[in-house]
């Protein structure tokens, strides 16, 4: 019996004192783990693997990752730095999660999520005769010798297309598939060229490039992020691609005019 109704208001029996007890301890440890379980969901942990083109990558994940692994100190992050090309074929083949490119093109595996744009500057060395200019036109460019990109790269055809548009012919006087080498090439004096601002200022820093601003405000480098279409994103992996969204955009480098060598 767990009532004596012997008494007046009806009261327990030592059994029943002994059963609302237990009633009480099962409940709080319901409770308990109700709020266990809200923290299990909500913790975020893992790994999120990142392929990114070079330029975005050294110039991106540095505070990206600082900014991450203080928020998700359960989460890992690895980041390969790849050529654009390997990039999508990285996140294609589930090798990546997220995939940091410019000139960002989805297909039928791919989707993108649309990132920033980034002022495009000429690229000068210090000593070179446009880097005293305060802002340069597109004619400027024309007759100087110019650091490209490949040919084969998306980069290489949208600033072919844009001179090409404002009737400039360009004086090809090498090519290369990287942003970090072009900059050591226009940094030796073997030319002009034209780079996202923001990836320069190293450089500027250092006293080794000058960016030059460019009137040319439709000529800009898109970036975006590349996510499989059919492949639902991790916790960890929907936190970090949140995080880079959010990540304010730096403002491109102004520096200073050195004086002209004579």
């Amino acid at each position: 019996m767990l009532l004596d109704r012997s008494s007046r208001p009806v009261g327990l029996t030592p059994a029943g004192k002994l059963y609302l007890d237990l009633c009480r301890t099962v409940i709080r440890q319901e409770e308990e783990f109700h709020k266990n379980l809200e923290r299990i969901k909500n913790r975020v942990e893992g790994e999120v693997r990142v392929a990114s083109i070079y330029s975005i990558g050294l110039s991106e994940m540095t505070r990206a990752r600082e900014l991450f692994a203080s928020r998700y100190p359960g989460v890992g992050l690895r980041v390969l730095y790849e050529h654009p090309d390997r990039v999508y074929e990285a996140v294609t083949a589930g090798d990546a999660d997220l995939g940091l490119v410019s000139y960002p093109q989805g297909n039928r595996h791919l989707a993108v999520a649309p990132w920033r744009e980034e002022e495009m500057a000429v690229a000068a060395s210090p000593w070179h005769p446009l880097a005293q200019t305060a802002i340069l036109v597109p004619s400027d460019i024309e007759g100087h010798d110019f650091v490209a990109f490949d040919e084969g790269l998306r980069i290489r055809r949208e600033i072919d297309r844009f001179f090409r548009e404002q009737d400039v012919e360009l004086r090809i006087a090498m090519h290369f598939d990287n942003i970090q080498t072009i900059k050591e090439a226009v940094a030796l004096g073997s030319g002009i060229s034209v780079l996202p601002a923001r990836t320069m200022q190293n450089e500027i820093e250092q006293g080794r490039l000058v960016a030059v601003p460019l009137l040319a405000p439709e000529l800009r480098r898109p970036l975006g992020i590349l996510y499989r279409k059919r492949r639902r994103l991790s916790v960890a992996v929907r936190a970090f691609l949140d995080l880079l969204l959010a990540l304010p955009e730096p403002a491109a480098p102004r520096p200073e005019r050195l004086p002209v060598r004579r």
